[in-house]
């Protein structure tokens, strides 16, 4: 359950950071929620994000999450700044993206990079973090 903990925690800091994307792709379909206002609760092995009766909401199985990796990635003309969550055979689960990070003459944002630096180091300055735990029997 202790990593049930972490990832709710590093989720709550996550969500408490306004514009945020959080993304769930699939083959299909995309859904992106903003982290603005959004509240996080945990009941046995499922988070939820949002609210059950509002305009959106998710449940994510924690068990089902065994690493995080914090991202860097160069683009054309930026460096985005995410954090993916996937699962035991490396498939991605979602994203949480920091949007904003650039003005419209795209000048990084120093105080939105402050916010990702900060999540990083308080979650070890690791750029991945690999949840151990033992499968219920």
């Amino acid at each position: 359950m202790l990593h049930h903990v972490m990832l709710r925690d590093l989720l709550s800091d996550i969500i408490k950071i306004n514009d945020i994307l959080i993304i769930v792709r699939t083959e299909g379909a995309i859904i992106e929620m903003r982290s603005n206002s959004l509240n996080l609760r945990q009941k046995d092995k499922w988070i939820t994000i949002g609210e059950n009766n509002g305009p959106c909401h998710m449940h994510i199985d924690a068990s089902m999450i065994n690493e995080v990796r914090f991202i860097k990635e160069q683009k054309t003309d930026r460096i985005s700044h995410s954090l993916r969550f996937f699962d035991k055979n490396g498939e991605k689960q979602f994203s949480t993206v920091f949007a904003k990070m650039y003005d419209k003459e795209m000048n990084l944002n120093l105080e939105r990079k402050k916010l990702y630096d900060n999540l990083f180091q308080k979650y070890g300055s690791q750029e991945i973090i690999k949840f151990n735990f033992e499968p219920s029997n």
